[in-house]
């Protein structure tokens, strides 16, 4: 591809999202899941120190919010550590906890459904599961990250199938692409592996570093119906793309606007917006050349702490950014 071409393939659009820690907006959020009616589901997971917070919002691209389901607890339909989002084809939401080592399946309103899953690392049980994936005939596929394995389940939580232990350490996002291929940001390898549906292991690619195609623990990946590969490169602050052989193609640090929900909050509050008018969004710092997060935390618009990238069906991307409790979008070429 050309220079033209790679500036070009992922192209900004917009925000959505407001810090807030309960109702309308986000708090820390880990990960977002897209409906087939556009609605949004973002598992908020707070911080371990904040039991309020935790909660699934769900707005779509308009900013228009439809209320929240989930909160701090042990009981069913509450989440500790909620971790990773997905949505299957009747629009049942599947939310993992690591902390309580449990899916949990929730109707498209959050009405609490059903439940699965034990601690330990026996067939079927679990440590700290993360991602999570629905293949086209609804079968489960999580990310076991302390056992280093992924774990394919039915969708009422019967054991399938697991794979993946040879190659993995730490694996943590993972997606079903359009093929049903199963593609897995493998963290504490600094690469993705992409398996078979049935778990024989097909391609690998990157290696640890903070050069073009080089990863610094990937939280996320999503893939298109042409192959090309998205990365939530979390160490890195940024999002890489990829072409289906792992080839770089390019890469965002994000370019945040205000959100609608932002845009209103300011106009509400007078003062916070006469500060923000005042402040210096971009300031000219000596920033560490190798360290990206130094960059991230100082400048508004850049991604803090990306820790998902979804695709919808029209082609835009979708980057959850934890630390700034916001969801940029873009449009993609591929």
């Amino acid at each position: 591809m050309n220079s033209t071409t790679k500036t070009a393939f992922i192209e900004y659009s917009m925000t959505v999202g407001l810090s807030a820690m309960e109702a309308r907006g986000f708090y820390y959020p880990c990960d977002t899941a897209i409906g087939k009616d556009g609605r949004f589901y973002v598992v908020n997971r707070s911080l371990e120190t904040v039991d309020r917070g935790v909660r699934v919002t769900m707005c779509d691209i308009d900013s228009e919010y439809y209320g929240t389901f989930g909160s701090y607890g042990e009981e069913d339909g509450q989440f500790v550590w909620a971790s990773g989002v997905a949505i299957d084809s009747q629009g049942h939401v599947y939310i993992t906890d690591e902390y309580l080592n449990r899916v949990s399946v929730f109707d498209s309103e959050g009405k609490f459904l059903r439940k699965w899953g034990t601690s330990g690392t026996g067939t079927g049980e679990m440590d700290s599961p993360s991602g999570i994936g629905i293949d086209g005939d609804d079968n489960i596929y999580v990310s076991d990250t302390h056992n280093n394995r992924i774990q394919k389940f039915a969708s009422d939580g019967e054991h399938l199938h697991t794979f993946g232990s040879e190659q993995l350490n730490l694996p943590w996002g993972l997606t079903v692409a359009p093929s049903g291929d199963v593609y897995v940001a493998d963290w504490g390898n600094d690469r993705i592996h992409r398996f078979s549906p049935s778990g024989d292991p097909l391609s690998t690619f990157g290696s640890s570093g903070r050069g073009d195609g080089q990863l610094q623990r990937p939280a996320s990946v999503a893939v298109d119906a042409n192959g090309y590969v998205y990365v939530a490169d979390w160490g890195n602050e940024r999002v890489q793309v990829f072409d289906p052989d792992g080839g770089f193609i390019t890469k965002a640090r994000g370019e945040a606007t205000l959100s609608k929900w932002a845009v209103n909050f300011l106009k509400i509050n007078g003062e916070e917006a006469d500060a923000r008018s005042r402040a210096d969004l971009e300031p000219a710092i000596d920033f560490d050349p190798d360290d990206p997060h130094e960059e991230s935390s100082h400048i508004e618009k850049l991604f803090w702490s990306p820790m998902s990238v979804k695709l919808d069906p029209s082609g835009k991307l979708y980057v959850t950014e934890s630390n700034r409790h916001r969801i940029q979008i873009f449009q993609t070429a591929g």
